[in-house]
């Protein structure tokens, strides 16, 4: 998406793992060197996008460290790449923070255990 001029807005990593951003930062680079390669002016550029929150889904003070973080976006794309018992937390929190207005959540994981 950046490199075709469709990304201008934070990538906000969230997560209980006691990280701070340049730990994200590399985590992203090493997982875009495995699964893709690195274009090193492109890579520059999402490096000023990222932008990290060390904390816990049940805390509300998490995702007010969100909403600092989107720096007002208009709207936001919310990842939910988490265990699906905390589906309905997450949302919750964001919606009390403020940030899920005009925003999408996109989902993971399948719910339930059979397709059918």
């Amino acid at each position: 998406m950046l490199k075709r001029g469709h990304l201008d807005v934070p990538v906000i990593g969230v997560a209980k793992a006691g990280w701070n951003l340049d730990q994200f930062r590399a985590r992203a680079h090493d997982s875009l060197e495995k699964h893709g390669g690195i274009d090193a002016a492109v890579f520059e550029r999402l490096n000023g996008l990222l932008r990290y929150v060390d904390g816990d889904y049940n805390d509300p003070a998490t995702f007010q460290a969100i909403r600092k973080e989107l720096k007002g976006c208009a709207t936001a794309a919310h990842y939910l790449a988490i265990p699906p018992l905390l589906f309905g937390t997450v949302v919750e929190q964001l919606a009390k923070s403020g940030s899920a207005q005009s925003a999408r959540v996109i989902v993971e994981k399948p719910f339930g255990n059979d397709l059918a």
